[in-house]
This record gives structure tokens, sequence and C-alpha cells, in this order.
């Protein structure tokens, strides 16, 4: 039989330097070579599978069927258990000629459900002439398949492959079918007045709780949907007669809920118990964290409460933990652009500054450029509010105003740490300004945020702050702004021509359409309808070279500054291009770079 190595050699393209580098990092770390391959981006999830398929000799589906989940087989495996191991196993008999061959009772739903449940043998007996497809990720976990094959009870099934996407998506549909939709539950809390709040088990699995209480579920509920839809935020906002819940995917909100009044506090309440806030107080701000766990994502909540003329409004920041942090070569960055940025984040000494209104995803992309440089031989210490990841080797701090720990006083004293490397979250004030240039100046490479619209525009910020023109251009050595624009999911972009005006309004030649293709958004299942799926960076790089520098000395207006930097490509340009690609469309880029 020939091995997998060289089957993805022959049919992937895979190296010897990509198997070599793939077994030191198992050496490690540990993992399967596949995984570490697909990891790395050596091969894709596919190429590995194709490999894996024509390796054990199993079909490989590319989608799955979303509605044929046994309930009875929910109900007994652990959804840990098939998240973990990457399976799910879907019935395909369904038709009940094996159960009247049998002399069994039909299958619950096909003619009459009884009003109870079968006897557990007569229920053991029908799944054993059931036939079972088992989708599997690595047909190499021989035990983990055992074991569900155990539990299902059946040994009429038939192992398929399937991507780790299909298979969890499979897996979400089945439990969430099985649990009350979000208006049902609202319908029995108006049918019950009597509302429970009561404590959650500290980060025990949401999917998990039984609890009957119907403002408990609806919570659990609320959470476990927004961390499905891949949402950032959920939004629960009150007014005078009604009050929504609104999630926040891909940086827009779209409404999820409307439910009565009546609940409001209870629900509001819920939330303040789980994250220990004081539901008593409603009259004052406040701001709570809890951990929950969805199946194999740990997901850290973020809480925060202000009192409006209507009732408490409520916003929960999702940050979900589980999710690996992206690499520089993920940021979408062309080759050449990527290469001067690499340049750029090795320098020995200097400023960086990373620009952007909020939620335009300025700390994940400096958390990569960290994770970039992070070497043993070098000293990183961060200071930031709050510390939204947790970084393998290096020292972070985070912000406390309660007890005087401010971006400045922390600042001053990790420069007495013998850092190489220093990230302050956010330069908010003249003195935290003024000590990251004296870094700068002292021979330490720092990096951090501002909340400016563009590039040349943090100049102009620095200077409202206090810090000096010519110690601007001594110490910064580049400024980025970026922007994220949504994604077009790839099952339902749809290729058209838009008209002159879209066209003449985003700067794209008919020459230009000659070799390029456009699409827009349409929605479908996959995506939740939105067109979109997934967001990606784009990147305004300011270097400040000897001309510019003399530019600042002279003046601070960002216009003349950015007339001045001669070759930067703007966010528009950088937009254009992704446009140009397929990748988003001419309405997310002018919505995100208006000039």
């Amino acid at each position: 039989m020939q091995p997998l190595s060289e089957i993805l050699k022959t049919q992937a393209g895979v190296t010897e330097e990509n198997y070599q580098e793939a077994r030191r990092i198992k050496k490690e770390k540990g993992g399967s070579l596949g995984d570490i391959l697909v990891r790395k981006k050596f091969i894709t999830e596919d190429q590995l599978l194709e490999a894996l398929s024509r390796l054990y000799g199993l079909p490989l589906w590319d989608q799955l069927p979303l509605n044929q989940n046994e309930s009875d087989i929910i109900r007994d495996v652990p959804i840990q258990f098939l998240k973990k191991y990457f399976m799910v196993p879907l019935e395909v008999d369904t038709n009940g000629d094996n159960r009247q061959k049998a002399g069994l009772k039909p299958k619950p739903g096909t003619e009459t459900s009884p009003e109870t449940a079968p006897p557990a043998d007569i229920e053991a007996e029908d799944r054993r002439h059931r036939k079972y497809i088992i989708a599997v990720n690595d047909p190499a976990g021989f035990q983990p398949v055992d074991d569900l094959i155990r539990i299902i009870g059946s040994d009429n099934y038939e192992l398929v492959l399937a991507t780790r996407e299909s298979i969890l998506s499979a897996i979400n549909i089945a439990y969430d079918l099985n649990r009350d939709s979000a208006e049902q539950l609202v319908q029995d809390m108006e049918d019950n007045d009597s509302m429970i709040i009561s404590d959650i088990e500290g980060t025990a699995d949401l999917l998990d709780d039984t609890s009957d209480a119907p403002i408990i579920k609806l919570v659990n509920h609320i959470i476990s949907q927004a961390a499905k839809a891949r949402a950032s935020d959920i939004h629960i906002e009150p007014y005078q007669e009604r009050f929504k819940v609104r999630y926040r995917v891909d940086g827009i909100l779209y409404d999820l809920l409307t439910p009565p009044k009546s609940i409001q506090a209870a629900l509001i309440s819920r939330i303040k118990v789980m994250s220990n806030m004081n539901i008593a107080e409603k009259r004052l701000p406040q701001d709570g964290r809890l951990q929950v766990k969805i199946g194999d994502q740990d997901i850290d909540v973020r809480i925060s409460t202000i009192p409006t003329s209507f009732g408490e409004r409520v916003v929960l920041r999702l940050l979900n933990k589980s999710g690996s942090l992206l690499e520089l070569s993920e940021l979408g960055l062309a080759p050449d652009r990527l290469a001067r940025l690499k340049k750029l984040i090795t320098s020995p000494n200097g400023i960086i500054l990373m620009t952007g209104p909020t939620g335009s995803g300025k700390t994940t992309s400096l958390y990569a450029i960290l994770s970039h440089i992070n070497k043993p031989d070098i000293n990183i210490i961060t200071i930031e509010d709050p510390v939204e990841y947790q970084l393998k080797g290096i020292s972070q701090i985070q912000v406390n105003p309660k007890i005087d720990l401010t971006f400045a006083r922390g600042l001053r004293s990790i420069v007495r740490q013998d850092p190489d490397v220093i990230l302050v979250g956010e330069i908010r004030d003249k003195e935290t300004a003024e000590i990251a240039v004296q870094s700068a100046l002292t021979g330490h490479l720092v990096f951090s945020t501002l909340h400016t619209n563009d590039s040349a525009s943090a100049i102009t910020r620095l200077v409202d702050i206090g810090v000096e023109p010519f110690l601007i251009s001594s110490s910064v050595i580049a400024v980025a702004a970026q922007r994220l624009v949504r994604v077009l999911c790839t099952e339902c972009k749809e290729a058209y021509i838009p008209d002159d005006i879209m066209l003449e309004g985003i700067g794209i030649t008919h020459e230009q359409l000659k070799h390029h293709t456009l699409y827009r958004a349409r929605g479908c299942p996959t995506c939740f309808h939105t067109g979109y799926r997934g967001r990606v960076a784009i990147l305004e790089i300011m270097e400040l070279d000897d001309r510019l520098k003399s530019v600042v000395l002279k003046t601070y207006d960002s216009n003349v500054i950015k007339n001045e930097a001669k070759g930067m490509i703007t966010l528009r340009q950088a937009g254009l291009q992704k446009i140009l690609d397929g990748m988003t469309t001419i309405e997310e880029v002018l919505r995100v770079t208006q000039q």
C-alpha cells in the first residue's frame, strides 16, 4: 500500500522540506502530520482528505445531509465526544423496511407517533436494524469510532470522509434541532409568570445545560446561537414597549429576537447573575465577565450594562479563545507589501502605529506581528486593556485603573524590565505618548494603536496630544491604517457587471473588467443569508522616510502629509484589489473607505 506521504507528494506537491518542518513541529508539539501540513497551509484540507480517501478506500462526501441526525442518538451521545473526534452519525435507512422485516414498530414520526416513548429493549432492537453513515475526518481514529458504534448499538454502518466544517455544521444543527427554539422559549415564558434565576456552573457547557427554567434556557440559547453564527457581540436594547436582541456578525448588526417587554428584567438579571454583577444596582453602569463552554469552544464573554430611559441596555462581547491566532501571511497583504511589513517589524527601534476605528482588527493584526517576531532571544512585554489572547513566551500586563495601573504607569515600569519589544494597547494621553517616544529613542521597538481615520491623521493626532513634531519624526518609522471588509460567501456569490456610475465611484476601468470578474452578494443558508462569510483586512502602510520626516517637521496637516507620501497604497486602492480578486464587493469597500 502506498504511504500517505507518497500520495501527498504526488497529488498535492508536498516537498521534502515541508515534511521536515511538519515532523519538527510534531516532535515539539505533537499532533498528526496531516493536520500540521494543513495548518501550515502546505496543503488544503480537501487535498488531505482526497489522499486519505485513496489510502483507506473510503468515499469522500463534499456535503453532509443535515436532516438525518437521529434524535435518540443525539440524546445518548455527548456533543463534546463528537466534536473532539470530528465525527457524526447519520441514519440513511429511513423507509422502515428493515423494521417491518424484524417485526418492529414503525419509526416514530413515519406513521402515528405513540404518546409514550418505546421501551428501551424495543428501541435498542430498532436501532440494530437501521443502517448508519458515520462521517469522520480522521479515519485512523479507530477507538472513537468503535465507541460510537457501541453507543449506537448497530453493526450496519459505513464510514465516509468529510471536512471538519461540514461535520461540525451537522453536529450543531442536530443538537440545535433537539433544543427548544428561541421563539418557543419566549412563548413558554409568556405562559409562565414565575421566572427562576439560578447560578451557572463555572464554565459548564451550555449545550449540556438541562435546566428547565425558561429564562435560563433562553439566555443559553442566545449565547450558543451567537457563537454558532460567529457573532462578535450580542446587544440587548430596551425600548418603550418592547426590547430587541441583536447580533453583530462580520461587523454588521442583525435582529434576532423581539421578546415581550415583560421578560426584559428577568433576562437582564440572569445575565448579571452569570457575570457576578450586582442585580440590585440598575442606576449605574456595570462591567462583568464570564467564561462559557459551547461544545469544544471556550468563549470569554465581556459584559457591559448602562441605564437608559426604558431599562438597562446590555452588550455582550464574545471572544472565542479556541480560535487560533492569525499568522502574518493571513492578513491578506500582497506579497511585496507583506515583505515590506516583515522588514519594518524587525527594525531595531522606533514606533510602529496601527490606526483605525473600534472593531477594525488592530489588536488582532498586532498579535499576528508579535507572534511572527516572538523568538526566545527577544524580550517582549505588552500592556493592554484588556488582554484579549494569551501569547506564549510574552509577558502581558492588564491595565487596572482601580489601582492606578494606567498605560503610562505600566509603560514606565516596563522600560525598567529590559524589553526589546513593547506593545502599548493604545496611546490615549500625552504622558503615554512621551514615554513611548522616549522608549523608541532609547533602542526599543514600540507597537501601539491610535483611533484615527487614516495613516496621515496619526501624525496630527500625536501633535494634538502634545508630542513635539521633531520627536515624532525621530521616533515614528511607520503608520498603518486598517479596515475589515466582509468576504463574499463562496457558495452563493454571483458574477455581474456593475453600472458605469458604480465603476466610476470605486475607480475601476472597463479595461480592468476585461481581465477580472466582479461578484455581488446573494445569500444562502451557509452564510445565514447575508451573502458574506468572514472578513479580511485591508491596510494602508505609510513609511516615514527622510523626505516625509522633513514634511512632518514643517507641517502636521494630514492632507499635505498624505499627498507627500508618494507610492503609498491607500485603503481604497487596497480594497479595489480585493474587489478585482473576487473576494469582496464594491459596496463593501465603499462602506469602510468613505473618502
